[in-house]
């Protein structure tokens, strides 16, 4: 069995945090937290910002329960805010659990041609996501500096963590709109 990871996908809609969730719960096993999955599967208007607060909060009890039993987790939420990153990394190490930190974080074009064709958020809420939510969102956003990815741990080496018959995760094939800190790896130290 591998040690329970917990993994912590930042970025703004749009940036590939769901694609890049679902890599990691198939590489490691992972149970994924995704507050608008459970938002759209309960039938809330993904814009409730009271119900969103309200799932994250379960959400992330719940992640620590899964981590002090062993489990991988993957937060999808975006976490944007330093201190709810700070808050998960508590609970990781609480548990005695591996962190791992990813910013997603391609440009606004980018951001706004995915977000317009798959069109999500016009199915599972009141309106669709425009242009300028994204350019508010973008300068919102407390990206991680290179002094808070120091406080997580490195990507385990290629095969390390992989459930048994599952082919290792090509950590060196990133694309570049998804390097997750500025030296291009993971980083931090273990619990």
């Amino acid at each position: 069995m591998h040690p329970a990871r917990l993994f912590i996908v930042c970025g703004l809609p749009g940036s590939g945090k769901t694609t890049r969730a679902l890599e990691l719960t198939e590489r490691f096993g992972a149970l994924r937290m995704s507050v608008d999955d459970w938002m759209e599967q309960l039938g809330v208007d993904i814009w409730d910002e009271r119900s969103r607060a309200r799932i994250e909060r379960i959400q992330r009890d719940l992640t620590a329960d899964l981590l002090r039993v062993g489990a991988s987790v993957v937060v999808e939420w975006g976490t944007w805010a330093r201190s709810e990153r700070d808050e998960l990394l508590a609970i990781a190490r609480g548990a005695g659990a591996f962190a791992h930190l990813e910013l997603l974080d391609p440009p606004l074009d980018v951001l706004w041609d995915r977000v317009r064709h798959r069109g999500r958020e016009q199915i599972a809420g009141s309106r669709a996501i425009r242009r300028a939510d994204l350019e508010e969102w973008a300068t919102v956003i407390d990206r991680p500096s290179a002094e808070e990815f120091a406080a997580y741990d490195p990507c385990p080496p290629i095969g390390a963590g992989d459930r048994p018959g599952s082919p290792a995760y090509p950590y060196g094939s990133w694309r570049p709109d998804h390097v997750p800190c500025p030296d291009g790896r993971h980083s931090c130290r273990r619990p």
